[in-house]
């Protein structure tokens, strides 16, 4: 039987503009060499694979490497800067700072994030019971999200995530806080997710935990794509390099990193040399620009001839 292709990142490239300050974005709009000079961080870099029904993949990196500009992709928080993203299905992101509103007690999340996954007040009512217990935080459940812990933020995210049954569950980190009692009903609850055909994208620094839950594995190192196979395969090569990595002395990792990072950033002119499907966006965001700009000089024009 052939599986149902889920999700499928064809050359995708996240780019983020970068600013020292507020007035930078206002003096671009008015120098088109200030433009040609604008720097981006690309944090994700020409990434491709596919994913089918069924299959859990654990994204494994350093902090900084991308994981989570990957996994807010995925679940659809962020577009990408050029690429394809194909998903079949719901996604859900589960992460300890996505989702819930602080202002909001626990009780009103659930019924505000049902309602969002397009449920009625009936089903919210008939689910509401299941996510209470499933995140076992007590009378919290009544307090605003404000005054939660990370662990209890992520118990209630978890909770009410896998209660809304989606296609496509993207776990960033959410696991790594709270006690392992905890991470254990939840990995249960994941494995019974893969026995009904649901994806899972599971982000975690537990190489353990991604080992015995994820068959896949893809190893992201500073916006690449490293490497991509199987679990077993991906981390025994992860680890080496980790081992390598912990072997360097404090100012060798600072500088490997900086090394890295600095690969990272590049001009815009750069860029469209490496991404020419990205310039007809720019271009049309420059003509925008221009427009702007051409549209105050005519008012302040209209103004002047007006005698104000």
């Amino acid at each position: 039987m052939t599986k149902q292709l889920k999700v499928e990142f064809k050359n995708v490239y996240k780019a983020f503009e970068m600013h020292a300050k507020q007035k930078e974005k206002l003096l671009e709009l008015f120098s088109i060499e200030r433009r040609k000079q604008r720097k981006e961080f690309v944090a994700v870099k020409d990434v491709s694979f596919k994913v089918y029904e069924g299959e859990s993949v654990g994204i494994v990196g350093l902090n900084g490497s991308g994981k989570s500009t990957i996994s807010n992709m995925l679940a659809q928080v962020i577009q990408p800067t050029s690429g394809e993203i194909t998903i079949n299905g719901e996604t859900n992101l589960i992460a300890i700072s996505a989702g819930l509103n602080n202002n909001l007690t626990g009780l009103e999340n659930i019924k505000l994030k049902c309602m969002m996954h397009g449920m009625n007040d009936e089903e919210i009512d008939r689910l509401t019971p299941d996510i209470i217990e499933f995140a076992e935080i007590g009378d919290y459940i009544k307090q605003p999200v404000k005054n939660y812990s990370s662990g209890m933020r992520s118990r209630l995210g978890f909770a009410i995530s896998v209660h809304t049954d989606p296609d496509v569950l993207v776990i960033d980190e959410a696991l790594s806080v709270g006690d392992s009692t905890f991470a254990q009903r939840c990995l249960e609850k994941m494995d019974e997710f893969k026995k009904r055909g649901k994806t899972i994208f599971f982000i975690s620094h537990s190489a353990a935990q991604v080992k015995s839950f994820c068959e896949k594995a893809m190893w992201i190192h500073y916006g690449e794509m490293k490497m991509i196979g199987s679990s077993d395969e991906v981390q025994k090569e992860y680890q080496k390099f980790i081992s390598y990595f912990n072997k360097l002395s404090a100012k060798e990792k600072k500088e490997y990193k900086a090394k890295m990072l600095s690969s990272q950033i590049s001009t815009v002119d750069n860029e469209i040399v490496k991404r020419p499907e990205v310039v007809k966006k720019r271009n049309i965001r420059h003509l925008l620009a221009s427009g702007l700009m051409l549209s105050i000089v005519a008012f302040l024009g209209a103004l002047l001839g007006l005698g104000y």
